[in-house]
């Protein structure tokens, strides 16, 4: 049975930091401790209790469980958000972005869209029908056929939806049209000064499932409200990937039919536009094409790069865009080798040597943390196989991956010379102190439990079977794990750690996916 997730979600919290950081840490005492803290509406407010903020940017304090919070609503809030790095105010207090799609550790799905809508055009505190579009699409990304979507775990947003109330301020259709879109288990929104939660509704079968799929909606009063209506809500939630479908489909006594059905909502025609420019970069060792904010809270955005205006974008994920996604529509398939059930290998773009080869996984997949025991299964025979390939040729294979600023698993594995692979820990070490990165000795992986459960991190399996790993991010240079195979004192190619220095014609790396795949052959558990 899968262990449920245990989150707290908060309404308006209006700049009250100080009560809502004690409240926090008192209910994960009491009732915790709980995975995530969500918050939905205006969290910094007006008046903001800035002083007791610096507190906790400067590590005095610590914030007691996770939280992530929605943008900016007006104009003058979005100060607040000018400073964050990488989506992170301080420890544990991360702004989720404008709009995107959150696949936590545990494989909870979290939608997100901040602020208020306009007509056109969007900034930091407000959004489009375009915007709105990119969330749906990404929430759909990611199913492996028409008619198989099964919703998402949850959708934040700033405003209530149009529908679901009469007597509400701002309600947004194109919110209705959202959750309507994307079928969320629960959907939370705040702004309103009100605790309303409806019983589950039902949503209509479209083209994207035929599944009737239930969702409860959640309108948050502030919080520390003087009515004292409610403003935090707490829920356990089993993943929806996670879930049988029984489960998803079963019916309750206490629904009602969906309030968006008889509603007039969006319609798309001319409004997105999917022939952008993009670099053929598919299989460069390098970042996504957003250049991603931190992981922990990421699925790739397409659009979100465009949006200069915001500060640090929160990419969301469109399968047909990643680069590394082998359905994705524009891929550069003549860089592929070896196809297996759950991961393929490919040559790296740029590659370092003739054999530096990423393992990918087929499907949209953030880490090797979130990978299920079949797919662990696969990497690992895949990883065996390379280990044997190179050893026949007097090398050792260093293995790593960064899960940092990309949307997408892909595990570098490059051939070390027998009589210089020793020297890999300590350029390694070198590396990590050149660039103030706190590498620790880990035990050898045996399961994606073995990796950080939530967050970022880079991790490194040299030919010893020691595991160096860090999850100290902040400044992480992209280009660390080439810069180590490169160094002097081994591949002594220093001038390849950019893989701009490594472009070859497509003819050349024909050639050598060729000559790779046909020595690769005896290894090739997929033939």
């Amino acid at each position: 049975m899968e262990q449920k997730l245990k989150l707290l979600v908060c309404g308006d919290v209006r700049g009250k930091l100080k009560s809502f950081f004690a409240r926090i840490e008192n209910v994960n005492k009491k009732s915790g401790p709980f995975d995530l803290v969500l918050c939905v509406g205006d969290f910094f407010g007006t008046n903001p209790e800035v002083e007791v903020l610096q507190e906790y940017k400067r590590n005095i304090k610590t914030v007691a469980a996770p939280v992530y919070i929605l943008g900016p609503t007006r104009k003058e809030l979005a100060q607040y958000y000018a400073d964050t790095q990488d989506g992170d105010i301080c420890t544990n207090l991360s702004y989720l972005g404008k709009r995107g799609v959150y696949t936590t550790s545990g494989g909870l799905k979290i939608a997100y869209l901040s602020g208020n809508a306009q007509e056109t055009g969007s900034n930091e505190w407000t959004y489009s029908k375009a915007d709105a579009i990119a969330v749906r699409d990404s929430c759909l990304a990611s199913k492996a056929n028409m008619g198989d979507f099964r919703g998402i775990d949850i959708l934040l947003t700033s405003q209530w939806p149009f529908g679901m109330q009469e007597k509400v301020k701002e309600s947004c259709k194109l919110v209705s049209w959202l959750a309507n879109a994307v079928k969320p288990r629960y959907h939370f929104c705040g702004m309103n000064d009100e605790f309303y939660e409806s019983p589950p509704y039902r949503n209509l079968p479209d083209k994207n499932t035929q599944m009737e799929l239930a969702t409860r909606f959640v309108g948050l009063a502030s919080f520390g409200n003087p009515e004292k209506k409610k403003h935090i809500y707490a829920l356990s939630i089993t993943p929806v990937e996670k879930m049988r479908v029984l489960e998803l489909i079963q019916k309750t006594t206490d629904e009602i039919p969906s309030p968006y059905q008889n509603l007039s909502l969006l319609t798309e025609s001319g409004t997105t536009n999917t022939e952008e420019k993009r670099d053929d970069q598919y299989f460069y060792d390098m970042s996504t094409p957003d250049d991603n904010r931190r992981n922990k809270r990421r699925s790739n955005d397409p659009n979100q790069h465009q949006q200069n205006n915001q500060k640090r974008g929160r990419p969301t994920f469109d399968q047909e865009t990643c680069w590394f996604c082998l359905s994705a529509g524009s891929i550069e398939k003549h860089l592929i080798i070896s196809v297996g059930d759950h991961f393929y290998l490919a040559l790296a773009k740029g590659p370092i040597t003739e054999t530096h080869i990423l393992i990918l996984s087929i499907t949209h997949i953030q880490c090797a943390a979130l990978l299920s025991e079949p797919q662990w299964a696969e990497l690992v025979r895949f990883k065996q196989a390379l280990v044997q390939f190179y050893a026949d040729r007097d090398q050792k294979v260093f293995f790593y991956e960064r899960n940092f600023k990309t949307g997408h698993l892909q595990i570098n594995a490059i051939g070390i010379d027998d009589n210089v692979a020793w020297k890999i820990q300590h350029v390694l070490e070198d590396k990590g102190e050149e660039y103030s990165v706190q590498l620790e000795k880990v035990p050898k992986l045996t399961a994606p439990s073995d990796l950080p459960e939530r967050g970022p991190y880079f991790v490194a399996e040299l030919p010893d079977d020691t595991v160096m790993l860090t999850r100290q991010m902040k400044g992480f240079p992209l280009h660390f794990g080439r810069e180590i195979i490169c160094a002097d004192n081994l591949l002594n190619c220093e001038e390849k750690a950019d893989w701009r220095q490594c472009n070859c014609t497509k003819e050349e790396e024909d050639e050598m996916v060729k000559n790779f795949r046909e020595s690769f052959k005896p290894y090739d558990f997929t033939v």
